[in-house]
């Protein structure tokens, strides 16, 4: 199979590095991103875990949009 995994924003060290929050600080609620937060990394693992298991493997040639509704629509 072959599936994509295509992330939004999530609240990595990189995120933290360029909004310029210190380790432990809250992000800034984001614009822009329907579900009002950042995705959380554990959000995105478990995802990928999923399509990597057993679970998913009828599931081929799919794009997984893990953006908390930030892309404006569909095709």
């Amino acid at each position: 199979t072959l599936n994509n995994l295509l992330p939004g924003k999530f609240a990595t060290d990189r995120i933290r590095e360029t909004a310029g929050v210190a380790p432990g600080e809250e992000l800034p609620v984001p614009e822009g991103i329907p579900s009002g937060r950042y995705g959380d990394p554990a959000e995105f693992g478990a995802a990928c875990a999923y399509l990597c298991s057993e679970q998913a493997s009828y599931i081929t040639g799919q794009n997984l949009l893990l953006d908390g509704g930030a892309y404006p629509g569909t095709f």
